[in-house]
């Protein structure tokens, strides 16, 4: 999907050639254009009639003599004044900096920002008008590209997902932590009831309890719900599903329930095979029976595989994916990856790659990464960053290089999982494509297929920073993918846990507003600390900085001039002078 994008940049070019250009509109009128310029200077205009008005005021509203009250009055403040006004600004301060980083570090935007452009900005009329066409064309590119981050942002059943029962639930038994999400768990529900639910399931009440049950959010009633359909139909096999997936507390009990649900759903799909021409709710009860029977044969081959059966499984897949070849939207080939991986037969890995990593299908990162894994295994381990440095790299070593470069391009969050230097967890039931969710799903099964090629790890770690070279800017241009999608970090946020530390890409900049928070807090800290340990010198720079300074008077009460700016200097070592010598006088008396 994503490597057609020279295809549609010459197809937007022809298209664009033969539209109209924007430019050759035809012009606006002199209405226009004043309403415009009124428009774009009504603030300015605000502006200048405020000051005519303030200046034409003046001596109604006294200002002179305000002003002057005003200077009396700071020139009479203490330095405690000044101490308990900058430590409270300090603290305000320092609150609304320790707010904005949590907001930023939990929302990924500024909590001021968001205020100001949402609430804010309407206030103030700050509306834009779309009077020119080139900005027109603009908010149209704007409007495209978020339709694309959209359908981009789509959340996919994780083809590789666990056990709720005898691997997710048995992790909350040990550790004491969620690993799924309700946000998760909700998705994986209406999954259930558009594969196993249909029309026509009121005419088996086994099927109606289970419509009911997969409805259910509670565990316990779930599977209450199951052993009711069996004790009405003891052929039901979406009831042995949900008891094969939450109850079993083993691989080897979930298989036992699977192969039971398997000799009942073989039996249910032929009996509607025979009656699927005879009406349309016939038609759709066969697509649900052939739902459930691909979703049993397909769990029954990942139980194979993780107890060790892995050739039953990779036969398993394969007749899944001959004999249902419409159903690829479940992604059995990355199930047949991972298989065809553990066994080590890579010339089988090639050939599934050569029918699934094809320019009409969408891609994943099983598949970006399991093709450059190929390429790396035939130059990893000879490499060597001296050598390739010093003799350059061969033919077969920059494939390699593109390879893992157009991997990385695809799912940047996977090399740090692969690398070790993020932990990993339990994959989601979900996953986003190019997201953090699906990179921890692709490392926690493939890992140790990196890990058995020598020099697999040390190749992909001296060149997936090289990606980044290539594309400075993701989110507005793409190299051999569409542009990386702004979107993955709120979707990958709902997918995972909170316990886990979500991978953002690109790396957000910290806001304007925690930067200004931060500086102002630090600021009117320091001038707290300094005018309560210097007082004097702190009075008179705050006196020197006022507008205006009254006159002092002298012990024989002649007024005398104010204090020169170029005095400013002497005067301060003076007051300090003086501390010292009171200080010595204090230690001299009390000693």
């Amino acid at each position: 999907m994503a490597d057609v994008d020279g295809l549609g940049e010459a197809a937007s070019a022809a298209a664009s050639s033969s539209a109209p250009a924007p430019g050759l509109s035809s012009p606006l009128g002199w209405k226009e254009r004043l309403r415009a310029g009124l428009a774009g200077t009504g603030a300015s205009l605000w502006f200048v009639v405020g000051l005519g008005l303030l200046y034409a005021l003046r001596v109604p509203l006294r200002l002179c003599e305000n002003l002057a009250a005003v200077t009396v009055f700071l020139n009479s403040l203490t330095p405690k004044f000044y101490v308990a006004l900058t430590g409270t600004s300090s603290l305000i301060s320092g609150l609304i900096f320790i707010f904005e980083w949590w907001y930023f570090h939990k929302h990924g935007t500024s909590f001021i920002e968001q205020v100001s452009v949402n609430h804010l900005r309407p206030l103030m009329g700050g509306t834009e008008s779309s009077i020119s066409e080139p900005s027109s064309s603009s908010n149209d590119r704007e409007s495209e590209t978020s339709r694309q981050n959209v359908s981009e942002c789509k959340v996919w059943r994780n083809p590789l997902n666990l056990f709720r029962g005898a691997e997710y639930r048995r992790y909350t038994w040990v550790t004491g932590k969620e690993p799924l999400t309700y946000y998760d768990m909700n998705l994986s529900a209406q999954d259930h009831q558009t594969f196993f639910t249909c029309d026509t399931d009121f005419l088996r009440p086994s099927d109606t309890v289970m419509q009911k049950a997969w409805r259910e959010r509670n565990p316990p009633a779930r599977i209450k719900a199951a052993y009711q359909a069996l004790e009405l139909n003891n052929d039901c096999a979406t009831a042995y599903v949900l008891l094969a997936e939450e109850e079993a507390t083993t691989i080897v009990d979930a298989e036992r329930l699977f192969k039971q649900a398997l000799k009942a759903g073989e039996t249910i799909y032929k009996r509607s095979q025979q009656c699927q021409h005879q009406s349309p709710q016939h038609e759709a009860q066969l697509r649900r029976d052939t739902n459930v029977l691909v979703y049993i044969k397909r769990r029954l081959a990942m139980c194979a595989r993780k107890l060790g059966r892995i050739r039953e499984a990779v036969k398993i897949m394969r007749d899944l994916m001959k004999e249902f070849p419409p159903l690829t939207m479940l992604n059995i080939h990355e199930n047949l990856l991972e298989s065809l991986l553990e066994l080590q037969a890579y010339a089988d890995v090639q050939a599934v790659l050569a029918k699934y990593d094809d320019i009409s299908l969408p891609k994943s990162a099983a598949i970006c990464y399991t093709a450059a894994l190929l390429k790396t295994r035939t130059v990893s381990d000879k490499f060597s960053p001296e050598t390739a440095s010093r003799r350059g790299l061969s033919t077969a070593e920059i494939n390699a290089v593109e390879a893992i470069h157009r991997a990385v391009e695809f799912n940047p969050h996977v090399p740090k999982y692969l690398l070790e230097m993020k932990s990993l967890i339990l994959p989601p039931e979900h996953i986003l494509k190019r997201g953090d969710s699906e990179a921890i799903a692709y490392a926690f099964f493939h890992l140790q297929h990196w890990k058995r090629i020598e020099g697999a790890l040390n190749l992909l770690q001296c060149t997936w920073e090289g990606t980044f070279r290539m594309i400075p800017y993701p989110l507005e241009k793409g190299h051999l993918f569409y542009p990386y999608p702004s979107c993955t970090e709120t979707a990958d946020r709902e997918l995972l846990p909170t316990f886990h530390h979500v991978s953002v890409y690109p790396k957000k900049e910290l806001p304007f507003f925690i930067h200004f928070t931060a500086g102002l807090c630090s600021s009117t800290a320091v001038i707290a600390l300094l005018t309560h340990q210097f007082p004097e010198i702190m009075g008179i720079f705050a006196k020197a900085e006022a507008p205006e300074i009254q006159p002092r008077t002298s012990h024989m009460g002649s007024r005398t001039q104010p204090l020169e700016p170029r005095l400013l200097p002497q005067k301060i070592s003076e007051v300090v002078l003086r501390s010292k010598h009171q200080k010595l006088f204090l230690q001299t008396i009390h000693i």
